[in-house]
């Protein structure tokens, strides 16, 4: 099968730089595995430096693409907005000379080109969010998250994509409210990378006493700050925190300074330390060096940071939200909490530092339950079937009657 994935606000060769996010590792996953199983790959993406390659190789079988759109620099996806229409006619244009099987568009930026691009051609079209306006807006009052008009073209993308593959349940009940079919919708997870995140390998240096830890990015949203007041209740332990800076200096980071004033008036200003950001192969021995990692946003549309402390066989502490429903076995694999709750969060942390038979079972389980659901080849093969339905459908609906053959 021939395959474009079409991330035009993350470039999958980018992923683990400074300022990339999610869906670049998850694009750029995904192409790979996909071409393991045989079939041919093209990411299209937005040009965003001044002399990139416009082809580049991921595999053999996988290559990514850069189209000239807008400034030739990094602009945050819900910036896009005035470059779709360029990037759409620089997609047609690869799509008539080179139609795919099938198009899978990632946020939607990418989407609402992809509609453009595919009309007339007969190209399928599955749409992935990774995060949706609506539910943004809901805990946010701030364009920035959810500029205008982007809840109305993710309900048309809902509306029209032959095919949506959500992240986590959740969403699909969103979508449903959007206008989108539920025959429509798959839920697919996103993966872990199995070859560095294992519980086996190096830890790094800590001291005796209790280690927590957050990775996640420098946004009120993570809910970092609920971490810091829980720490008021847990005795003696120290609280790591791993964030993007997005290029900005760790001690110029207005997040980062909000953070400390809170550590400082709480009484625990000694107790947490914020790292900046590490490069990612530094990251699994981080997270084998704690007792536990704290993920608690306030919301969440798959959330790796959960799945990458499990697949460490590190026990995870997470807000019972979006995506972290569905990963997360409440006493299982770690424990559930509701979002902004730190004195529930203290009390479940407490329980789990006190408990080391429940850390190791925690561990266990979550190292697990990561190979068995959550392996980028079983996530490959499940988006594959999705495209199989679609482009399926696609050649049904294109199928003259036998009166008219």
């Amino acid at each position: 099968m021939k395959i474009a994935l079409v991330s035009q606000n993350a470039d999958p060769l980018a992923a683990g730089e400074a300022g990339s996010s999610g869906q670049h590792t998850h694009v750029a996953a995904l192409a790979r595995h996909l071409s393991a199983l045989g079939h041919r790959v093209t990411v299209y993406t937005r040009a965003q430096r001044p002399d990139p390659a416009r082809r580049s190789r991921l595999t053999r079988d996988a290559h990514v693409v850069r189209l000239p759109a807008g400034p030739a620099e990094p602009i945050a996806g819900n910036e896009l907005s005035p470059w779709i229409p360029e990037f759409g006619g620089r997609l047609a244009e690869e799509f008539a000379h080179d139609p795919p099987d099938v198009a899978h568009a990632h946020h939607w930026t990418s989407g609402l080109a992809v509609l453009s691009a595919a009309k007339g051609l007969g190209v399928p079209l599955v749409q992935t969010f990774h995060s949706l306006g609506v539910t943004a807006r809901r805990h946010h009052q701030d364009d920035s998250v959810c500029p205008p008009g982007r809840r109305q073209v993710e309900a048309l993308l809902a509306r029209n994509a032959d095919a949506t593959v959500a992240t986590c349940s959740e969403e699909v009940f969103e979508l449903v409210r959007m206008g989108m079919p539920r025959r429509r919708a798959s839920v697919v997870p996103g993966g872990v990378d199995l070859t560095a995140f294992t519980p086996e390998g190096p830890r790094a240096d800590r001291p005796p006493r209790p280690r927590l830890l957050c990775f996640t990015d420098l946004t009120p949203r993570k809910g970092v700050d609920t971490a810091i007041v829980a720490l008021t209740r847990i005795p003696q332990a120290e609280l790591l925190v791993v964030g993007a800076s997005g290029g900005v200096p760790l001690d110029d980071h207005p997040e980062v300074a909000r953070l400390r004033r809170i550590a400082i008036r709480a009484g625990v200003g000694d107790r947490v330390r914020f790292l900046g950001q590490i490069g990612r192969r530094s990251l699994p021995s981080l997270i084998r060096s704690a007792d536990a990692v704290i993920s608690v946003p306030w919301y969440e549309s798959f959330g790796l940071t959960p799945l990458e402390a499990m697949a460490c066989g590190v026990p995870v502490l997470a807000s019972s939200v979006g995506g972290h429903v569905d990963t997360v076995v409440d006493g299982v694999t770690g424990t559930l909490v509701p979002p902004r709750r730190s004195d529930l969060l203290a009390k479940a942390a407490v329980a789990l530092l006190e408990d080391p038979t429940l850390r190791t079972a925690y561990g266990i389980g979550g190292a697990d339950r990561a190979r068995s659901r959550f392996c980028w080849s079983r996530v490959a093969t499940e988006t594959a079937q999705v495209y199989e339905r679609v482009t399926g459908a696609a050649v049904a609906a294109h199928r003259p009657a036998s009166g008219d053959r």
